[in-house]
Parts: C-alpha cells; structure tokens; sequence
C-alpha cells in the first residue's frame, strides 16, 4: 500500500510539472481530435520491446538526440534526399540511432485513426516514455501538442550531441545550454541502465583511462579490439541492461561505468555524492528521471501554426 502510495504521488508531481512547464503544451492536447492515441502508442511499444527488449533504450536514445538538435521537433526522423541533408548521418547518429521503422509503425496506426492530426515529435515523446515503462522503469505524463519540424541541423548534431568522451564540465556546460541543470544531467544518464554502444564509443575507456575496474576492462576488451571491431556491442550496464533500474549507478561506484563520459559522474567530482545518492535510493533516482524527461522533452517545442503535422516521419509534407 506505501508502495501504491508513494507511485501516486510521485505521478501526481509530475503531471503537475507536466501542465505547469509550457503553458502551450497540454498532456490533454488530443483528447478530443485523437483520444486513443497514447494507447496506440502504449501497444505498439509494447509489442516493439517483447519482440527485442534493445527497442526500449533505442527509443529513448533517438528522443535524446532529436531533443538536442534544436528542441523536439522530429528532425532526427527526416530521411536525406538529393536536395535535403538531415540528421541521421551526422557522427553522434550515422550507423547507430535506430528505431525509425518502429516510429512508422506507430504513425501509420495513429494515422489510420487519426489522420493529419497527431504529430511524429508527440509519437516520438510518448514512444520514449512507454519504452521506459516496459522496462520497468518510471512513467510520468508527456505534455503534447508539439508540431514536426520542415528542416533539420546535420552541423547541430555533430556540435550539440554530448560525446561519449565528454569530461564532467563538457556534460554539466552541454546540458546547461539546452535548460537541464547537473542534476537533471547526472538522471538522465541513469537512461544507460538499459542499452547497448559500440566498441568505437568506449575503446579509449577500456584500454586508456585508469580510473576503471580492471577485470571489467578485461571482459570488455574481449570483444572491442584495439583496432576493428567498431560496431561491435556491448551492455551499458553489465549486470541489468534489460531492466530499466538503478544499477547504472552501482556500476559507476564501482569503476565500471562503459563509457568515458559515464565514469566521469563519478571521478572525484560534484556529481559523486548524487551517484551514491541514486544508487541508494531507487524512487528517488525514478522520480528524478521523469521530471528530467519532462523537462528535456520541452526543449524549443514546435507550436501553434509552426512546423507542420507530417503524414510520414521521414519526410517533410
């Protein structure tokens, strides 16, 4: 029943935050035009992560990177075309994002019940979210009403995407610009207790950097060569990459954060005392993380009469 308790009023909070962060976004946005969109959504998520758990955190990522890149307006989903360069081949996203045919899944089922009325950044918001939640981890209210971007910023992605070799102060200065404080930085990257990166991203960690658990380096240099072997994967969270849950943080108080950035949350700096504090507080690190999201997704929204409602993700109308 504490249990129960607690769950409500944690929802409640962030709903509260939800209505309260953009007056021009509502979490009732569709309730008239579409009111069965987020459970369209919530199904089609389902059957995404029981098909391949990875859908989850794959998700999640492509809401990261497309938040980042001039706000959420769905300019990650853009395809390139001869005259149109969009985000997908940047170097944070080329070979890597992925989800995309996930997101047509759900926009063709959304369409098919709502036509021309529910954007892709809104799918791509509650997507992320519903991931999470099948994965065990917290839910909160998505405020919607965000409309699809007409353009997209290969340079912005290659600029404003934080790097998995970026030290403590590039993360704290690089979520700083986007209106996320180092607390927000420090639980959304609680997001890499599901997942997976390839060797590329994390090579220089594990034979470079001596801040690391050296049978960890070990078991991971067993599949990431000195040279080649770039695309080849490896868990974020060695012990539950599955399982959305506050290991991640265990994992850094132990040395054995994946990436370089990772480990930097926990390296004798200001992040270190909240890394023991999420490691030791699950509820706390949930409730931390959804107001985070709620935060993040409401970065530079398209709205009123800006952007556009797509009839396809990959493309512009």
């Amino acid at each position: 029943m504490a249990s129960f308790t607690n769950s409500f009023v944690v929802f409640s909070i962030i709903s509260l935050l939800a209505c309260s962060i953009n007056a021009q976004l509502s979490p009732n946005f569709y309730a008239s035009t579409c009111p069965n969109v987020q459970n369209i959504v919530r199904v089609a998520m389902r059957q995404a992560v029981i098909r391949e758990p990875r859908m989850g955190a794959s998700i999640l990522r492509l809401f990261f990177h497309d938040c980042f890149v001039n706000g959420c307006d769905a300019s990650i989903l853009l395809d390139d075309t001869a005259t149109f360069t969009g985000e997908k081949n940047a170097l944070p996203n080329q070979n890597s994002v992925r989800g995309f045919e996930v997101i047509d899944t759900i926009k063709t089922r959304v369409e098919a019940a709502c036509n021309a009325t529910v954007s892709c950044a809104d799918i791509l918001a509650l997507a992320a979210r519903d991931g999470v939640v099948q994965l065990g981890g917290p839910s909160w209210t998505v405020p919607l009403g965000r409309r699809d971007a007409r353009t997209a910023s290969q340079s912005a992605a290659n600029n404003e995407i934080p790097s998995p070799l970026a030290s403590l102060s590039a993360l704290i200065s690089g979520f700083a610009a986007k209106g996320l404080n180092a607390r927000d930085m420090t639980a959304l990257s609680g997001s890499h207790t599901i997942g997976q990166a390839q060797c590329f991203t994390f090579r220089s960690r594990i034979y470079n950097d001596t801040n690391i658990d050296p049978n960890f380096a070990a078991t991971r240099r067993s599949t990431c060569p000195v040279s080649g072997g770039n695309s080849n994967l490896a868990p974020l969270d060695i012990r539950t990459m599955n399982r959305f849950d506050n290991i991640y943080y265990q994992n850094l108080m132990t040395r054995r954060g994946l990436l370089h950035s990772d480990q930097e949350l926990f390296n004798g700096g200001s992040q270190d005392a909240l890394v023991r504090t999420y490691n030791a507080n699950n509820a706390l690190f949930f409730r931390d993380f959804a107001a985070a999201m709620v935060k993040m997704s409401n970065i530079s929204p398209l709205t009123g009469t800006n952007g556009e409602i797509r009839s396809n993700c990959r493309v512009v109308n």
